[in-house]
């Protein structure tokens, strides 16, 4: 059965997020990272079966501490080697990146989905979605905010606390939010 509002999202347009496929999708998405969140109820190998059910991708020695929320899971791909602390919060209506060797302090929030500028379209329940991408060997500190659409340039670091609203350069560190480089790595 497809889905015409799921297609909206996935092409960035305006979509209704509570019609029952979309709703349907959040239900299993919950369903099956709420293994992952009952402490010291999952094995390594049953949260390595949970994480590839749930992703559209997982890379090998992916480890996510408890508790992990998404909204889809399927639009999540992770590379290698990525660790992710607790409370991590990834909203997927948009496709979220996240490449290898990736590190997340605890409580940082990844928001593909975002809401119309428009106060009238906003309250006839429409939103819609931009991606979201985390390249190799980046840091993101704890209680950090990435924005639907940024992207994180390959081995920068982001300081805690960050609200990151626009795309981040490779190669440097940033904080404060808003989020801005303060300083290249060499």
């Amino acid at each position: 059965m497809t889905c015409p509002e799921k297609e909206k999202m996935m092409a960035g347009e305006l979509y209704r997020a509570f019609e029952p496929c979309l709703v349907a999708e959040r239900k299993k998405a919950n369903d099956q990272f709420s293994g992952l969140n009952i402490p010291g109820k999952s094995s390594a190998q049953k949260r390595e079966e949970i994480l590839r059910e749930l992703f559209g991708h997982c890379g090998e020695n992916v480890w996510i501490e408890s508790p992990f929320y998404c909204d889809y899971g399927s639009q999540i791909l992770v590379g290698d080697n990525v660790f992710m602390n607790y409370n991590c919060t990834i909203l997927d209506a948009a496709l979220v990146t996240i490449g290898d060797n990736v590190l997340f302090g605890p409580n940082v929030h990844l928001y593909s989905a975002t809401h119309p500028t428009d106060a009238a379209v906003r309250a006839s329940g429409l939103e819609h979605a931009k991606p979201v991408i985390i390249e190799e060997n980046t840091w993101i500190g704890g209680s950090s905010v990435v924005c639907p659409g940024v992207t994180i340039g390959a081995r920068s670091v982001i300081g805690a606390g960050s609200v990151v609203t626009k795309n981040i350069p490779p190669d440097v560190v940033a904080a404060g939010n808003p989020c801005r480089v303060i300083r290249h790595l060499s």
